[in-house]
């Protein structure tokens, strides 16, 4: 049986918070009451308040967010496997995450800003580090990091403005719309013979 933890309590409060009145209207009052404690002990677990609390949580969700996408790249054998199972999990993942689906509608500027603007650096990061030991045999380390941004911002943008025409958490749509990427990449020495 798994012992939840107090800073793991303040974070479930937190997001429940958020997923209720937006990410602005929430006070440390709001995360202290939600998780039955003292606002003293919220300091005292986070010190400098709501806004600790807030990155702590952003840190968890990725943190959670990039393991999913880790354990659906089990597996993949090629580069293209790997693009794809990214490119899928990724999008997958982000339709079914209730949380940001709430955020999305309770404070959609929040929660734009943290998958663009404010968070997109931090997305890119993560992934760079999620996914190159999965891209490191097939690529160089300049290549690797250049394709791991330009996927991080397709899955992003897809999920944000979904198309009629392409399913990316689809593998066959997601694999034929991913070819010529793929094909460019396993046929050229580096990226920069690309057209």
């Amino acid at each position: 049986m798994t012992r939840v933890t107090l800073e793991q309590r303040i974070l479930d409060a937190t997001k429940a918070c958020c997923e209720k009145w937006g990410h602005s209207k929430v006070t440390a009052d709001d995360i202290a009451a939600a998780a039955g404690i003292s606002r003293a002990t919220l300091y005292r677990v986070f010190p400098g308040g709501k806004d600790v609390v807030f990155d702590a949580l952003r840190v968890r969700e990725l943190e959670s967010f990039f393991g999913r996408l880790r354990d659906g790249l089990a597996g993949a054998e090629s580069l293209g496997d790997v693009v794809v199972a990214a490119v899928v999990t990724a999008t997958r993942e982000l339709r079914a995450d209730d949380h940001l689906a709430a955020m999305m509608a309770s404070a959609p500027g929040d929660a734009l800003g943290e998958l663009t603007v404010d968070g997109l650096p931090r997305i890119v990061r993560m992934a760079t580090v999620t996914l190159t030991p999965f891209v490191s045999p097939f690529l160089s380390p300049r290549e690797g990091r250049r394709l791991i941004d330009v996927l991080a911002r397709l899955t992003i943008s897809y999920f944000l403005a979904p198309s009629d025409d392409l399913d990316l958490g689809d593998p066959d749509q997601a694999r034929a719309f991913l070819a010529p990427l793929i094909n460019a990449l396993t046929r050229q020495p580096t990226l920069e013979a690309l057209p």
